[in-house]
């Protein structure tokens, strides 16, 4: 049975969660005027830092209000749509609708899991864009030409599984033809933590191991971005967890992944702290700075691990306080990284690095030895002439990739 063309661009459950999304929006607006009335009318000199709280008296209860009235229209509308969503629930999806979630959820995607917005993605292993049903004869049945060797392929921020497939090239699908993989990939709501989703990841592999057709003889993980921060995460928590599929994992390859995070993040961070301080006019909208997630500011230097953000702000200016997450050992890791610059020590190469990550971050490479990740050279390679996202589709890139696969176990 084929299912309407337009229904796959569309949800019914899209509806649903744009609308909350949209009334989320205009509660924060609110309360974003609300701050800068408050600091307009209390602060008599233009300078320093505002007041982020409500307004007293008569001024707060008119926004109270207003934050009332939203909240209960959107509940209304929600309850409505709730249930032709049901009725209409469909698995059929556009590759367009599914870059513009991915987008979304990178975005403000914690925030999408915390308030149970449908736009929220679940986490799952997929092939071709659909999910895969993990029990053995399901598996069985969806990849009857199953190897024992495994693939794991995971996408970067703002990104979805999908995307691995760009100008017209595949490195999951390049390297199950020349090298007999059985290509899986995440799908995954890249606004969230970097370890949650780790911890997730661990846990869906030891599932994923378990039900296997064949028997397994080795993984291998390909991240790309945040995807191989993902993947190292995974790594410490099943090791923590004391999982098996550990044992199985032959390979980690990276692709400009900001294992020391990325200056973009950093530059916004403290651009938020400015506004916050130069003026309580303004202050307030350093709120807007805070919508991002907190996926996005766990790259500002890369967290990994619970730890490097609990009982801290996400938003405070500061130093880097990761614990060092060492590699697991007896896994062969390899880092490839880009650079605008067309070659070595073109200034490019320094200043914009891929666009988004610099080279030393992407090769692991940091002055505290304890940070240091220690990829071999031979096992780390730079791309000249090229950006972050040319490292999913270049021909050197999997020329690469092939050369490093090909290395005898």
């Amino acid at each position: 049975m084929t299912s309407n063309p337009a229904s796959r661009h569309l949800h019914a459950d899209d509806v649903r969660g744009a609308t909350r999304l949209a009334i989320d929006a205009v509660a924060h607006t609110t309360s974003l005027v609300e701050a800068m009335h408050h600091n307009i009318m209390r602060a008599p000199l233009p300078f320093g830092p505002g007041v982020q709280g409500p307004a007293p008296g008569l001024t707060g209860f008119v926004y109270a209000s207003i934050r009332g009235v939203t909240q209960a229209v959107g509940l209304g509308i929600d309850a409505a749509l709730a249930p032709v969503a049901q009725l209409l629930r469909t698995t059929d999806s556009s590759p367009a609708r599914e870059a513009i979630l991915a987008a979304v959820n990178g975005v403000v995607g914690d925030h999408l899991q915390t308030s149970g917005n449908p736009l929220a993605i679940r986490m799952a292993l997929r092939r071709d864009g659909v999910p895969l049903e993990l029990r053995r004869e399901a598996l069985a049945a969806r990849l009857p030409q199953a190897t024992g060797r495994l693939l794991l392929l995971v996408h970067g921020l703002c990104m979805n599984d999908l995307e691995w497939l760009r100008n017209g090239h595949d490195h999951g699908a390049a390297l199950a033809r020349d090298f007999g993989f059985t290509p899986l990939y995440l799908h995954y709501n890249s606004g969230r933590h970097v370890s949650g989703n780790g911890r997730d990841l661990a846990g869906l592999l030891e599932m994923l191991l378990e039900e296997w057709p064949v028997p397994v003889q080795s993984l291998t993980i390909l991240g790309h971005s945040m995807g191989g921060l993902v993947a190292r995460s995974a790594c410490h928590y099943a090791r923590q967890a004391k999982l098996a599929w550990p044992a199985r994992l032959e390979r980690l390859v990276f692709l400009g992944t900001p294992h020391h995070g990325a200056p973009l993040e950093r530059h916004g961070n403290r651009l938020q702290t400015f506004i916050a301080g130069i003026s309580p006019y303004v202050s307030p909208l350093a709120r807007l700075g805070m919508l991002r997630s907190a996926g996005v500011t766990d790259l500002r230097h890369g967290n990994l691990l619970d730890e490097d953000w609990e009982d801290r702000g996400r938003f405070e200016h500061g130093t880097d306080s990761r614990a060092p997450v060492p590699l697991p050992p007896g896994v062969r890791c390899y880092a490839a990284a880009a650079t605008l610059g067309r070659e070595r020590r073109d200034p490019t190469d320094r200043w914009l690095a891929d666009g988004l990550v610099p080279v030393w971050s992407a090769l692991g490479e940091h002055r505290d030895t304890a940070l240091d990740l220690g990829i071999p050279e031979a096992r780390r390679w730079v791309g000249y002439g090229m950006n972050h996202w040319d490292l999913l589709s270049r021909p050197e890139v999997y020329e690469r990739l092939a050369a490093w696969f090909g290395e005898p176990a």
